[in-house]
This record gives structure tokens, C-alpha cells and sequence, in this order.
């Protein structure tokens, strides 16, 4: 509800100031940027994108390998199982069961952290962003530009102004 509330004083707030504007007899000029699109395609976000593969990649693949030797393990306890003394059988039951909890624990650290540094990347692409949005609404002298919307009439889109400046910002 919160989320629906918002959007409709925004549309109220930009009818208003649609009116303001024709009322003084000037030009409101509105444009959109699709973060969605500079996250996937200006240079940043894939620099971004790669170091964190870079980073992460070693743990990933521990993570890949522990999973691995779990699987493995647990086959040949099933095999096993049916010729097993009931002892031993608990034994290896509980070790297994210990096994995964280690492995769930290391997958969700991993996730974690993932996660956790790719919101920082993406912060500082978002910021990068902003700057260069503020800088091209400033040039061409726009009203409002918005990031989220139902519709947008193509001709209103300068996500490809943004990202072109986002990249030859980032080649110097």
C-alpha cells in the first residue's frame, strides 16, 4: 500500500507541475533513464560485474567442490547403507548430516557476502550515474527525470545519452 501511496502523490506532484509549467507558458521537459539497462550495459557495471567474479571465484568453486564431495558422500552411504552394522550406519548418518550443515553454512556465508559486495558495486555505479544524469538533465535543460514509470514514450529515454557518457567517462 505504502508503494501504491507514493506513486500516486508523485504522479499528483508531477500533474502539478506539469500545469505550473504550461500555466507560466513554458516547456516541462521530463526524461527517463532505465537503471536496469546501465546496470547491464555501461562499462562500469560490467567492470563491476567482473571484478566481482574475480573475487569471488575461488570461494565459489570451494563451495561447487564441498557440494561435490557431499553428493558423492551421501551416494555411497545409500549404497552402502543396507550392509551396514546399525552402528555404523548412525555414525556416517550423523556425519553426513554434519557434513551438510557445514556446507549450508558456507553456501549461505558465500551468498552473503556475495550479495552484500555486489550492492556496494552497484551503489557506486548507481552514483556514477546519478552524477551523469544530473549532468546531461543540467546540458539540455530538463525538468524532471524519472527512473521508475508504468510507460515511457520512447522519445522521452536518454538512458542512451547516460550510458554514452557513463562510458566515455570511464575510458579516461
Amino acid at each position: 500500500m505504502n508503494h501504491f501511496l507514493r506513486r500516486c502523490v508523485a504522479g499528483l506532484m508531477l500533474g502539478g507541475l506539469l500545469v505550473y509549467g504550461l500555466a507560466q507558458g513554458q516547456e516541462f521537459r521530463v526524461g527517463f533513464v532505465s537503471t536496469d539497462r546501465i546496470f547491464k550495459e555501461a562499462n562500469t557495471a560490467k567492470a563491476a560485474q567482473v571484478k566481482l567474479e574475480q573475487e569471488f571465484a575461488k570461494r565459489e568453486k570451494e563451495v561447487i567442490d564441498l557440494g561435490a564431495t557431499l553428493k558423492s558422500a551421501v551416494d555411497k552411504f545409500e549404497r552402502e547403507a543396507p550392509t551396514l552394522p546399525e552402528g555404523q550406519r548412525a555414525l556416517r548418518q550423523r556425519q553426513l548430516v554434519d557434513q551438510d550443515r557445514e556446507f549450508q553454512r558456507k553456501r549461505r556465508e558465500f551468498q552473503e557476502d556475495l550479495n552484500s559486495r555486489k550492492n556496494e558495486e552497484l551503489q557506486q555505479v548507481l552514483e556514477r550515474a546519478n552524477k551523469v544524469v544530473k549532468q546531461v538533465a543540467e546540458s539540455e535543460k530538463y525538468d524532471l527525470i524519472l527512473q521508475e514509470a508504468v510507460y515511457i514514450n520512447p522519445k522521452h529515454d536518454i538512458t542512451d545519452k547516460v550510458i554514452k557518457a557513463l562510458n566515455a567517462g570511464s575510458a579516461k
